[in-house]
């Protein structure tokens, strides 16, 4: 991302994007990217919504749509419809490229450890307590799935 993209609201990203993929014909990009915009407007005419989104619930929204394409995916090539599932890893990809990097496994081990040994916990019993703390502190950087799976492992230590 250059430094024009980042002072972009993500819809004007979007909105942009969208015309490149349109002129390249790419129409597996142009379909993420529209369901992307869609998911936006749909946010910012939502009941009690200020209009505007911040940033947060942007990331949040992408990784909401992330994570059912992701489902969706799982569920297709379950019942074999690669072809299917093909199309919903397309959108991921794209969608994706919108999210703040996202951790490697070590990175976020380290980081949950460090979130652990400051909070005290010691067993599987603080899960709950941990969880908490490290979904807030990594929101946008790693799904809840991967975090509740390094932070059982760490805690069962």
């Amino acid at each position: 991302m250059s430094i024009v993209d980042e002072i972009m609201s993500l819809k004007e990203q979007i909105a942009g994007d969208i015309k490149k993929a349109m002129i390249a014909k790419e129409k597996g990009k142009l379909t993420a990217l529209r369901a992307i915009k869609s998911a936006i407007l749909l946010a910012e005419t939502d009941k009690g919504s200020t209009g505007e989104l911040s940033e947060e619930q942007e990331v949040a929204l992408l990784m909401k749509a992330a994570k059912q394409r992701k489902d969706s995916a799982e569920i297709y090539k379950q019942q074999g419809r690669d072809d299917l599932a093909e199309v919903e890893v397309t959108e991921v990809t794209v969608i994706e490229a919108y999210l703040p990097k996202q951790l490697s496994d070590h990175e976020l081990e380290l980081k949950l450890q460090d979130i652990i040994t400051t909070s005290g916990a010691t067993g599987p019993g603080d899960m709950g307590k941990i969880m908490g703390k490290a979904s807030a502190a990594l929101k946008g950087q790693a799904d809840g799935k991967r975090i509740s799976t390094v932070v059982k492992k760490l805690l069962s230590k």
